[in-house]
């Protein structure tokens, strides 16, 4: 009687792809925390003195401008300075958003292992 041969499965290989994507799924996670806390955050420019305030949030969303009297007044002389203040108050709170936020972002990549990209090394 012939021998029969029996036929054994291979042991099953580890998915290189799975680790990864638990940490994408980590990531994404980490990356919806860190949005609705810079949400909440609240930052107050000033220039002029404090002729001009803007409030704005990490998330770039302006929530509050103030003018004050002193500027109202100068500006029925000259509007040209309160429009230069106004400008360069929003600039400059939408520039330190944009710097808080990637700096609250910026560890998020670290440990993907994906050569080139920021904060992965």
């Amino acid at each position: 009687m012939p021998k029969s041969k029996r036929s054994q499965a291979a042991p099953a290989k580890p998915d290189p792809g799975a680790g990864l994507l638990d940490k994408l799924m980590q990531m994404q996670g980490a990356m919806k925390q860190a949005q609705d806390e810079l949400a909440g955050e609240r930052l107050t420019i000033s220039v002029g003195g404090d002729a001009v305030q803007v409030i704005i949030d990490g998330q770039q969303r302006v929530h509050h401008i103030t003018v004050s009297a002193e500027a109202l007044t100068a500006a029925q002389q000259d509007h040209g300075v309160l429009e230069d203040m106004l400008v360069a108050a929003v600039n400059t709170a939408l520039e330190q958003s944009q710097t808080l936020a990637a700096e609250r972002l910026q560890g998020l990549s670290s440990g993907l292992g994906f050569p080139g990209l920021p904060g992965s090394d």
